[in-house]
């Protein structure tokens, strides 16, 4: 395949649903993990064209909806402070913190300024020495390179006023923390394709080996999905558990050395919070010793009182896999894009703004 549009083709739509209508005979429980494979499963219609043994559940793997409450009251803290150009992606500015946002605070003249790149923010430290230029650096692994390159230009530069607020989190160590929960139902996971594309496929065979799970590494159009069930299904009704590569044009098993190597030499390994879920060991990255002067935390000296995720909002639950967002007392009705309870209301990875946006016959049974 050469072309998006093939990855789109009916034809093959239809071969892979017939073949897995064909074989599927258990009841199978698959997790996607990447937000932007729920939002395609969702928005193109395929939850509803699985056999019925089949059930897709959602995964964390949305950076947005994993970012705990704490974590956007540092970036909002930062915000507010004299001086500070707070630097993110767009998708965090409506992220609900513990009181307030990003969006709202820039409203009450924090200068909060959407970039679309890192390096952006390291060209505004330069353009502006007397101010502190922080980024929010935000995202799996996918988006680990550009922020350690971001560190590393701003070394090289010599910059005294740029530092990053991380929240980095990690794929492995989630899959691994939701197979050891007691209610855990998973028979097998599609695994992010981008972030493989990074990592590679390593970290992945000891998981599906340990816990006898098959774990597919996938795309995101709709024939990449529906191949990856496929694949999935086929070593379930086997009795297999092997790592498989469905993305192959864009995976291989080493991943990309360059950018793993920028990444260890700016980031270490270390503990995590997930908003929903809780800590993660080894679950995320920190800025290393070596750059420790790019660290918003210390720069900042931030110690901010811990602060309790909202208990109306199920997203860990959903997150895990254990409730789908309809299931949320409060989906469409208290909490929607507009006014979010949580994270993955928000977020264009989210899950409950896939179903919300997409799963019309859904919101207005549950709303």
């Amino acid at each position: 395949m050469k072309h998006l549009s093939e990855y789109r083709d009916p034809g093959l739509v239809q071969q892979y649903l017939y073949e897995l209508h064909r074989i599927t005979q258990g009841s199978w429980t698959l997790m996607e993990i990447c937000g932007g494979q729920t939002h395609s499963l969702v928005k193109n219609g395929i939850l509803d064209m699985l056999p019925p043994g089949i059930t897709m559940v959602h995964g964390p793997g949305c950076p947005v909806c994993v970012t705990p409450v704490s974590v956007i009251d540092e970036a909002i803290y930062l915000a507010q402070q004299p001086g500070v150009i707070l630097c993110s992606f767009g998708d965090m500015l409506r992220v609900p913190g513990s009181s307030t946002n990003l969006l709202e605070a820039k409203a009450k003249g924090a200068d909060v300024r959407i970039l679309y790149s890192p390096l952006e923010a390291v060209q505004l430290a330069v353009a502006n020495p007397s101010k502190e230029v922080v980024f929010f650096a935000v995202g799996f692994e996918t988006t680990a390179p550009a922020n350690a390159l971001s560190v590393i230009q701003a070394h090289k530069l010599n910059l005294s006023n740029y530092s990053i607020l991380t929240s980095h989190v990690l794929v492995p160590p989630a899959m691994e923390a939701i197979l050891q929960d007691q209610e855990n139902t998973i028979d097998a996971f599609l695994a992010a394709g981008h972030v493989c594309a990074i990592m590679g496929m390593e970290e992945y065979y000891p998981i599906a080996e340990k816990y006898k799970i098959p774990i597919v590494i996938t795309g995101f159009e709709p024939v990449d999905l529906l191949q990856g069930i496929l694949m999935a299904v086929q070593q379930l009704e086997n009795g297999e558990y092997q790592v498989q590569n469905q993305y192959a044009r864009a995976v291989n098993r080493q991943g990309n050395i360059l950018a793993k190597e920028t990444i260890h030499e700016v980031f270490e390994i270390s503990d995590r919070t997930w908003r929903g879920i809780g800590n993660i060991p080894c679950s995320g990255y920190e800025v290393t010793e070596m750059y420790r002067k790019y660290n918003s935390r210390l720069k900042f000296d931030l110690n901010l009182p811990y602060v309790a995720e909202n208990k109306e909002c199920i997203s860990g639950a959903i997150m895990k896999g254990l409730k789908k967002p309809f299931q949320c007392p409060n989906f469409g009705n208290k909490c929607k894009p507009e006014n979010p309870l949580g994270a993955p209301m928000v977020s264009s990875e989210g899950a409950c703004a896939a179903y919300y946006h997409y799963a019309s016959t859904q919101v207005s049974q549950y709303s």
